[in-house]
C-alpha cells in the first residue's frame, strides 16, 4: 500500500494510473475507521482496479464550537485497516498541504444544503464540498463510494458531481449497524454508557415511523409527532431536528405521496448523532 502525504505527488500518481487505463476507486474518510467505513472500501474494491482511500479530518466543515479538536484519530490503526482491506493507496494530507495560506476559493450548493443539518451547522457543506471537490480533482476517480447515513451530504455530493459536469459514478452505500441498531458512527465513541443506551430511541423511532407509514399514515405531522414522542423520552435527548423530506430534493413534505427521507439529528451530551431511514412505495 503506497502512502502519500502531498496533493500534488498524488496528483502526478493517479495521471499516470489514468494512463494506463485503470478504474480508480475513490473512498473519502475522516478516519477513525470502523466496519461502515470498511463497507465502503469493499464496494469500491470490486468495482475499480486501484483503490484510494482519504484520511483527512477537514477543518474547514467545523463550526468554532464543534468537535474538530477532539475528532476521534488512530492514523496506525486506521492505516492497519486500511492495508486489510487491499487499499492501493492511503492518501493522508495535513490540513497545511490542502488549504495553501490565504486560500480563497470555494463550492457551495445552495438549495439541497438549507435544511436538516445544513439549518445548524452553518458553513459545514460548503466546507464538504469544496474538500470532496478537491480530492475529485487530485484523484479523478472513476467511481466515489459515500454512505447513506450522511443522507443529506450524498446527495449534495450528487448534485454537484452534475452540476458541476465531474466524470465520476457516485455509488451509494447502505447504513451499517451496530448489533443493537444503533447507526455505526466515529463519534458513537465520545457516548457515555448511559448515553449510548439511550441513542437507542433513535432506530426504535424509525421503525417506528416504518410501522406506521406501512399501516397507511400518510400525515408527516403525525409520524413527526410520535417520534419526538419516543425519543423524548430519553432524558439526554436533544433534539435538534425531525423532519420528513422530499427523497431527492429534501424540501419538507406534509402529505406523503410520494419516496421521502425521515431525518434526524439528536445530541447526547456533547455528541451529535445522525439517522435516517427511507419511505418507499
Amino acid at each position: 500500500m503506497e502512502h502519500i502525504v502531498e496533493p500534488k505527488e498524488l496528483q502526478k500518481r493517479m495521471v499516470i494510473l489514468r494512463q494506463k487505463g485503470k478504474r480508480i476507486g475513490l473512498v473519502p474518510t475522516m478516519g477513525f475507521l470502523h466496519e461502515g467505513h470498511l463497507s465502503l472500501m469493499r464496494i469500491a474494491r470490486s468495482q475499480c482496479d486501484v483503490l484510494v482511500v482519504s484520511i483527512f479530518v477537514n477543518p474547514t466543515q467545523f463550526a468554532p464550537n464543534e468537535d474538530l479538536d477532539r475528532y476521534p484519530r488512530d492514523f496506525e490503526n486506521d492505516k492497519k485497516k486500511c492495508e486489510e482491506e487491499g487499499v492501493d493507496i492511503l492518501f493522508y494530507p495535513t490540513s497545511e498541504s490542502m488549504y495553501e495560506e490565504e486560500y480563497s476559493c470555494w463550492v457551495d450548493e445552495l438549495m439541497l444544503s438549507k435544511g436538516l443539518c445544513g439549518a445548524s451547522r452553518k458553513g459545514h457543506f460548503r466546507g464538504v464540498c469544496t474538500v470532496v471537490a478537491k480530492l475529485f480533482n487530485l484523484v479523478q476517480p472513476t467511481l466515489a463510494v459515500f454512505g447513506e447515513k450522511d443522507a443529506q451530504q450524498l446527495r449534495i455530493i450528487e448534485r454537484m458531481v452534475r452540476d458541476l459536469y465531474f466524470p465520476i459514478k457516485i455509488i451509494r452505500a447502505p447504513i451499517l449497524r451496530e448489533p443493537d441498531g444503533l447507526a455505526m458512527s466515529s463519534r458513537n465513541k465520545y457516548l457515555s454508557s448511559e448515553e449510548r443506551k439511550q441513542a437507542l430511541c433513535l432506530q426504535k423511532a424509525l421503525k417506528g415511523a416504518v410501522l406506521r407509514f406501512d399501516q397507511g399514515e400518510r400525515s408527516s405531522r403525525i409520524l413527526k409527532e410520535e417520534m419526538t414522542s419516543e425519543i423524548e423520552k430519553m432524558p439526554l435527548a436533544k433534539i435538534d431536528y425531525i423532519e420528513i423530506v422530499d427523497d431527492q430534493n429534501l424540501t419538507p413534505v406534509n402529505e406523503i405521496k410520494s419516496p421521502v427521507l425521515v431525518a434526524l439529528a439528536v445530541e447526547f451530551g456533547k455528541t451529535r448523532l445522525i439517522d435516517n431511514q427511507q419511505l418507499l412505495f
